[in-house]
Formats: C-alpha cells, structure tokens, sequence
C-alpha cells in the first residue's frame, strides 16, 4: 500500500511540475503604507495592480529651467493632497523635456504625505474602471499615469477612450487623478485633410468635425502644461546640475569652463537632440571618464 500510494505521490509531484508553469502567478497584495507605485498588469480579461520597487532619487530641485510647469502641476497636486478640487493634467511637448521626471519628482516630494503613483499603459486605458474601484475607498490619494499617451494616424482606439476617459474621470472618486505626458498636444495626429472644411460664420472661423473629434481627447484634461526645446544656455545649465550632482557623489573635483561646454554642445549636436536626457548621459559619460583619467 505504502510503495502505491508513494508512486501515486510522484506522479502527482511530475504533473503538477509540468502544470504549475502555466497556472498564473499568484496576485500580489499591496500594502499602500509602505507600497509607493504599482503598474496594472493585464492578464486575461482582467488585471490586477502589481507593486513596483522605485527609486526617489529624483527631486523637484533637479529639475532645471521648467519653474512655470513645476509651479502649476506642483500647485495642482497640493490641491489634490489636500482634498481640495484639482485638475486632470496633460504634460506635453519635445521628448527628454522632463514631463516623466516631474511626475516622479513630485511622488519624492509627497510620498509621506500619502501620495501614490500607479503606471498604466495607454493601451490599458480601457481598464481605467476597474483600477479606479481597487483604490476608491483607500485613505491614500493616487495618481494614475500615463507616460506617452498619443495615437497613430488611423487608430480609431481614441474614440474608444474618449468615452472611457468620461465615465471614468467625471465620476472618479475624490483620491484619483491622473497625469498623462505626450508628444503632441491633440494627442492624434491632425492631417491636412482635416483642415480643408473649416467654415466661416459671421466672421469667425470654426473648425471642421474632424478637428473637433481629434482635440476632444485633450478637453478632457483641465490643465495642460507646455515643455519647449532647451536652448543651448538651458542645455549646460542642466549639464552642469548634473556633473554637479555626480561628482558630488564621487568626490570628484571639477570646474565648468568654455572646454566642457564646448564637448557638451558636440554631444548634444551628434545626437540630434538638446534636452534634459541628453544632458544627463553626457554628465555621466563626462564623470566616468574623469574617474577613469585619476584611476590611471
């Protein structure tokens, strides 16, 4: 009896070996007092918040020459901690300008005062019902982000979520906001086709159907904040932060001087683009290589 029911025991062991891997993982369950972020993970038809690991590393004194949208989002999320009314936000312009960052900022700056960020892809927007009712009655006030939250011409998923956006933000509850960064103010690409029927009446001019259906995306965002190019003076400052910051931590001694701004200028033009994420992988190329020249 005993050798049987041992056999039936390892049988059972190799089955359940073979199944487990396609059983889904079991559901975290999040403790918001300690938890910071989460992300919504589809799964299925369904889905469920999983707890991320962050970094606060990011503070709002980082975050050099975007005083006007630091002031206005800064003020809005006060407002939202404090329960008092706030707006749905939109942070748009140029890549690498510091839209990601300035959310992430403010999550270090208000984590003890109960603030909580929860990532959700656009993709996923769809489900903004269901990540609203999991954290409706929670003490904690929630931020849902969205980074880069734009659509390709001939998607049509945006109509989709415009209807979502209503029902889910016009009855969210008092602790929801949420904060979506693009790199387009409409968020849909505007064609010229679009603009070939505006009309003229009484002097004024409106725009066609088109147009309407394509920026009502955006109206459902009460406060929208502008990120522009950095210009060349912008550029070193943030460079200068940032060295500034590294080699703090390294013990590195260093001075600005035309040398480093004119090798800062070379790296910047040699990847096209003079913004905030190009300043800081300079800075970190720009460090590495002095501790390597005192190392030898």
């Amino acid at each position: 009896m005993d050798s049987r029911l041992n056999a039936f025991l390892e049988r059972a062991e190799s089955v359940l070996a073979r199944i487990e891997p396609l059983l889904p993982a079991p559901r975290p369950v999040i403790d918001w007092n300690t938890c910071l972020a989460a992300r919504w993970q589809r799964d299925g038809r369904s889905g469920f918040l999983l707890p991320l690991e962050v970094s606060l590393d990011m503070r709002l004194s980082d975050l050099i020459g975007v005083d006007r949208q630091l002031e206005q989002l800064g003020r809005n999320t006060q407002q939202f901690l404090d329960g008092m009314p706030a707006n749905h936000a939109l942070l748009w312009g140029s890549r690498g300008t510091g839209k990601s960052s300035l959310v992430r900022a403010l999550l270090a700056e208000h984590a003890q005062a109960g603030l909580r960020l929860i990532e959700i892809e656009r993709d996923h927007l769809a489900d903004l019902p269901r990540v609203v009712e999991q954290i409706a009655k929670l003490p904690q006030r929630f931020v849902l982000f969205c980074d880069d939250l734009s659509f390709e011409s001939g998607e049509g998923d945006y109509r989709v979520l415009k209807s979502v956006l209503d029902g889910s933000l016009e009855q969210a509850p008092d602790n929801v906001l949420l904060y979506a960064t693009s790199n387009r103010r409409h968020l849909v690409p505007e064609k010229e086709s679009d603009n070939e029927n505006w009309k003229r009446v009484d002097g004024e001019l409106h725009p066609s159907e088109a147009v309407e259906d394509k920026i009502a995306l955006s109206d459902r965002f009460g406060l929208w904040l502008s990120f522009y190019p950095f210009t060349q003076e912008h550029f070193l400052n943030v460079v200068e932060h940032w060295i500034g910051q590294l080699a703090a931590k390294a013990g590195l001694s260093w001075q600005r001087d035309e040398a480093l701004d004119i090798l800062a200028v070379r790296w910047a033009t040699g990847r096209g683009n003079r913004n905030g994420r190009c300043a800081y992988q300079f800075a970190r190329y720009w460090v590495g290589l002095k501790l390597l020249e005192h190392k030898a």
